[in-house]
Order: C-alpha cells, then sequence, then structure tokens
C-alpha cells in the first residue's frame, strides 16, 4: 500500500469513525450520565465487536454474509429491535446523576460494555464498511498486511472518537446537571436511538 493510498483513506476512514451513529450515541449518553472514563472502558465492548467484524471482513466472510439475503435480515433486525429497546430504556430512566467513580460497580460497566458489544454488532453496515470501503484501499501483493495496517487504523481511530464523544457528553452532563436537564436529555438520546433503529431497519442488502 503506497503512502498516497494510506494518506486518501485516513481522512475517509476518520470521518466514518466520527459519523454521529448509535455507538457515538452511546458515548455521549454514557459521558454524560456516567462520566468520560466509564464511557470509554465501556466502548471496550465496541472496539471488539468492530475487530471481529473487520477479522471476518479479512477472511472474505464479510462477502458471504451481504450475499446471504436471510442472515442480513436477521442482523438487521435484530439490530433495529436492540437500539429502539435501549430508545425506550432512555425515554423512560429517569434524571440518573453522574455517581461517584468509587461507588460504581463492575456489573454496571460490564452492562455498559456489552450494550457497546451488541449495538455495533448487530449493525450490518459496520461490516459492510469492512467489506466494501476497506477493499478500496487494499494492496493486492500485501493484502493480510495492508488489510491488518487499515483495520488498526480504523480501530484507533474509533478510540479517538470514543473519547471525543464521552468528552463531550460529560460536558453537556455537567450543563444539564439539574433532574430536568438530565429527563429531557435522556428522552432527545433514547429519540435518537429509536430513530436509529427504525433506520436500520429499511437498510437495503447492496445488490450483487
Amino acid at each position: 500500500m503506497t503512502i498516497l493510498t494510506f494518506s486518501l483513506f485516513l481522512p475517509a476512514c476518520f470521518a466514518i469513525n466520527m459519523a454521529f451513529g448509535p455507538n457515538n450515541v452511546l458515548s455521549l449518553s454514557n459521558g454524560a450520565r456516567e462520566g468520560v472514563r466509564a464511557s470509554v472502558l465501556a466502548s471496550s465492548g465496541r472496539l471488539l465487536a468492530f475487530a471481529i467484524m473487520i477479522a471476518i471482513a479479512g477472511l472474505g466472510l464479510g462477502a458471504l454474509l451481504l450475499a446471504s439475503q436471510t442472515l442480513f435480515s436477521v442482523i438487521k433486525f435484530a439490530g433495529a429491535a436492540y437500539l429502539v429497546w435501549i430508545g425506550i430504556k432512555l425515554i423512560r430512566s429517569g434524571p440518573a446523576l453522574v455517581i461517584d467513580q468509587a461507588k460504581r460497580g463492575p456489573v454496571s460497566l460490564a452492562r455498559l460494555t456489552k450494550q457497546e458489544f451488541w449495538v455495533a454488532a448487530g449493525n450490518p453496515k459496520a461490516i459492510l464498511v469492512f467489506t466494501a470501503f476497506f477493499p478500496q484501499f487494499v494492496d493486492r501483493d500485501a493484502y493480510a498486511a495492508s488489510f491488518a495496517i487499515l483495520g488498526a487504523t480504523f480501530l484507533t481511530f474509533e478510540v479517538v472518537a470514543i473519547v471525543i464523544y464521552a468528552s463531550l457528553g460529560a460536558r453537556l452532563g455537567t450543563l444539564s446537571r439539574g433532574a430536568a436537564g438530565f429527563r429531557w436529555f435522556n428522552r432527545i438520546s433514547g429519540t435518537l436511538m429509536i430513530g436509529f433503529g427504525v433506520m436500520l431497519a429499511f437498510v437495503r442488502r447492496p445488490a450483487t
């Protein structure tokens, strides 16, 4: 992979990482309710899901997944339903204030991590990124090495996006410290998640 090719990949990849999608909304919401540290740690679930997807795409199985209408639909509708469920929970949740780090148990962090994982894993658009976007920059003469470099770069940029959204969420959480502010923040976050779920349900499998 040439320097020119990689330099073209970098801005396009970062734009994808920074896109206002369901996982970034989670980082924003978790940052506001739980703090930056908890939000960033919970996002390890997302990184694991993406790493698995990158490996699947690198092995060529991603194209097979996209080629199966049934499997694509199962993942799509399961992911959409999960996003809607999370959205409803956020809307119905009370104005939870940020609590002291020492009082935040590992069970809560584990729950947030699993949430991040399943939101990422349930989005077939993510596997499409790795299956259709990455190959445009892969060096055919060094396929494994170049795909690994692209994958590592994507995950690195994803960490940057996570920190940015978590920090922004924490800032918004400070500004909406009162009960009414958090209630409206939860409603907005929940509505966005439901909206992403509905949009995901209408995503079509790419034509083969």
